[in-house]
């Protein structure tokens, strides 16, 4: 399967026009990620590819539903947009499934299990809850259910500060300039692990169960070859596979 990576401009794609909402599996696909969700996506810096647990997936999908792809990056504010647009055919990218969300993309059949988590820094003893961050400055992303728990949750009662990308809420959080993080658990706890191993700590309990789906565009008959493939993949054990390599254990 042939699979090109392009890095494309919300700017850019919001500008090109509607696009058919269905397309035969014989054309290329246009799909959307956000390159900052690790390790969901990431761009690996020495081969130059988009890397991860739903880039495999993708890959995965596409070859069991017979479509070939073309990847593009962009901030996760305007994925949606970009699918409910017609500009993109696509998007995989750690993608909530809401129903407000749901009113204007098709989701495929939810493929990870997921929530919400507090970050704090590890010699903070004072953060527990999200009610323990009233008054505080927090992290947290654009465009994200994170953002919005927030703002419904907390309101003007803390500062509540969205970046475009996860990686700028945890430099601000090891810098200082905010509190804390609150953002999806398996990004939370893999930046814990990794970068921030020793200055950052997970705590709380897991908010807002969630579940991510793969989104398309409104009547795209991609749709059901895909859920197909992914009902294979989990009961041939490949889901498993995929999921222990960037988790280390087996699917939820």
């Amino acid at each position: 399967m042939t699979r090109k990576f392009t890095s494309f401009a919300l700017a850019g794609c919001l500008g090109l026009g509607l696009m058919a909402a269905g397309m035969a599996s014989a054309q290329t696909a246009k799909v959307a990620t956000d390159p900052s969700f690790v390790p969901f996506e990431m761009l690996d810096q020495d081969s130059g590819e988009m890397v991860g647990f739903d880039m495999d997936i993708i890959s995965e999908v596409a070859e069991r539903a017979g479509f070939e792809y073309d990847l593009n990056t962009m901030d996760f504010n305007g994925i949606i947009p970009a699918v409910q647009t017609g500009n993109v055919d696509i998007a995989i990218a750690g993608i909530t499934i809401t129903d407000e969300r749901a009113k204007i993309v098709d989701f495929s059949d939810p493929y990870y299990d997921s929530g919400l988590k507090i970050l704090v820094s590890a010699d903070n003893d004072e953060v527990e809850t999200v009610e323990d961050l009233a008054g505080l400055k927090i992290g947290t992303k654009i465009g994200s259910t994170s953002f919005d728990f927030l703002t419904e949750n907390l309101g003007d009662s803390a500062d509540i500060t969205p970046y475009p990308g996860s990686s700028d809420m945890y430099m601000a959080l090891m810098g200082g300039s905010v509190d804390a993080v609150f953002y999806d658990a398996p990004n939370v706890a893999y930046f814990a692990k990794t970068r921030g191993e020793g200055r950052v700590k997970v705590v709380g309990p897991l908010y807002e169960g969630q579940q991510y789906g793969i989104a398309f565009v409104k009547g795209s008959d991609l749709l059901e070859p895909s859920n197909q493939a992914l009902a294979e993949m989990r009961e041939d054990g490949t889901y498993d596979e995929i999921h222990s390599k960037w988790f280390g254990t087996g699917s939820e």
